[in-house]
């Protein structure tokens, strides 16, 4: 007995010794990365079509030619990208895109239960693009209609004639298609995040012809302010009635703008600061509403002066999570202004579409990377979303609004699916499908044309999403600390590049 469990020992020093060597032997070996390889996946949307999110042949890290990672290595004057995770920028809450009425009906009533049971997947589940963060609006908008998929225009509080201070009609009944489609996407991810916003206040809450297209509140009766804070308050416990969660609320679309065409109200920069901190903060706070309260929500352009009124009114800040951003005009570098003055608060994009105007996959492909996926975080956005989830071939059913936009996907009923994916779908895949939500942004500078944003995910892994807006193929270099690699991208396409330290 004793003489087997020495030879066991002397078996096992054995082998200890022969895995030292071994290790002595490849760490010492001349010409030898003295780093352990690591594993590089990629995923590419080129402009030509040839690929759509497809992923390609995994390679590696290799050990760098410069040491500590301090210092981009040099590849022939090729472009180097240098992520960097120690330098940490916003935390991100995801991307998505919004259930509108219209979307919501497309997919409820225009397909099959096991169509949309696909399409739940394609754009919820990690078997597709995985979108973390959705829209939707507060009563009617531009794309709302009634169970027969006609245009209707709606609020929950609206009367035939007189006022109702006690929001005694309040109802969120017609929301029905909304509200189905939102309950069948939170059963596919329990985590989704959901934002609502008002195109407009019950009509006999506003001044002077009392429609809903159009106006604004009546500013010469304080009750209203009251009312409509309490009818707002009241969505929000309505809707987690249902089992929706609203996770923020912006206080009104596109504020500076009103139009007789569809459901809208108009908001000045002061009013909107008194409503916040007058009225819907206190209202949220005495009813233990946590929902984020959001400012804003309108182009890029009018940005500045419209924000710093709201967030510089010391009552309305208290009250304010963030501000919110569409894509129509100006530029995202807005953003980052907005984030040096006030940087205790967050940004949001909350709505951009696509349309006919504009049908070239390889120029929408660039321009969403470049101002949306990219561009927005680069500028501090923790949130991107596009307008419409799905719309018809026709760009409807649409309720007085824009006549050619294009959804994240179409809901044509053609083969099996019943749906096709549009650029957008691409566009929001290359940063939804690989970022988590509560991921974080870290530094990864602009090189040489290649645009990029990186991030770390929760769970540890790096991801870096790159597009090469030019009309020739790219080389460039990724570093990584003591580690680098080169891509070639090629020309008006993007790629997601994920790894695990």
């Amino acid at each position: 007995m004793r003489r087997r469990k020495l030879l066991l020992t002397i078996a096992g020093a054995a082998a200890v010794l022969a895995v030292w060597i071994a290790a002595k032997l490849y760490i010492d070996k001349p010409g030898q990365s003295k780093l352990p390889p690591v594993e590089v996946k990629a995923w590419v949307t080129t402009g030509d079509q040839s690929s759509l999110l497809a992923l390609q042949e995994p390679f590696f890290f290799e050990e760098a030619d410069s040491s500590g990672g301090e210092t981009p290595m040099s590849t022939s004057g090729q472009p180097v990208i240098t992520v960097n995770p120690d330098r940490e920028y916003q935390t991100m809450d995801g991307f998505g895109a919004s259930v509108t009425g219209s979307s919501a009906f497309l997919v409820n009533k225009r397909m099959s239960g096991d169509q949309r049971d696909a399409l739940m997947k394609d754009l919820f589940s990690p078997e597709g693009i995985r979108l973390s963060f959705v829209r939707h609006s507060v009563g009617a908008s531009d794309f709302s209609v009634d169970a027969d998929g006609n245009p209707a225009s709606y609020t929950y509080d609206d009367t035939e004639a007189g006022e109702d201070y006690g929001l005694e009609q309040f109802s969120i009944a017609k929301d029905g298609d909304v509200t189905g489609l939102l309950q069948r996407i939170l059963d596919e991810n329990n985590s989704i995040k959901v934002m609502g916003t008002p195109w407009t206040a019950p009509p006999w809450m506003k001044f002077g012809e009392q429609i809903h297209n159009g106006w604004y509140l009546n500013y010469a009766e304080p009750r209203v302010y009251a009312a409509y804070a309490q009818y707002l308050a009241r969505y929000i416990k309505e809707y987690e009635k249902l089992g929706i969660p609203i996770y923020a609320l912006t206080i009104q679309n596109e504020p500076e703008f009103t139009t007789a065409d569809y459901p809208s109200m108009s908001m000045g920069a002061e009013e909107q600061a008194l409503f916040i901190g007058d009225y819907l903060g206190p209202e949220f706070s005495r009813q233990g509403i946590t929902s984020k309260i959001v400012a804003f929500d309108h182009n890029w352009d009018t940005a500045e002066s419209y924000t710093q009124t709201v967030l510089g009114d010391a009552k309305a800040n208290a009250y304010t999570d963030g501000t919110a951003y569409h894509c129509y005009a100006g530029s995202p570098e807005v953003m980052s202004k907005i984030h040096e003055a006030y940087p205790e608060k967050e940004i949001y994009v909350t709505e951009c579409s696509g349309g006919a105007w504009s049908e070239n996959f390889s120029d929408n492909l660039t321009w969403l990377m470049s101002k949306l996926i990219i561009g927005g975080p680069r500028n501090w956005a923790k949130s991107v979303l596009l307008w419409n989830l799905a719309l018809d071939a026709e760009s409807g059913p649409a309720n007085g609004g824009c006549t050619n936009c294009r959804g994240v996907v179409t809901v044509d009923g053609q083969g099996e699916s019943g749906y096709s994916r549009n650029v957008e779908y691409y566009a929001l895949g290359h940063a939804s499908r690989f970022t988590d939500p509560g991921a974080v942004r870290i530094d990864s500078p602009q090189a040489g044309g290649i645009e990029n944003v990186a991030y770390r995910n929760p769970g540890g892994s790096l991801v870096l999403i790159a597009l090469n807006p030019a009309d020739e193929d790219r080389a460039f270099s990724v570093q990584w600390g003591e580690r680098a690699f080169t891509f070639t991208l090629k020309a008006r396409s993007a790629v997601t590049f994920k790894w695990k330290p």
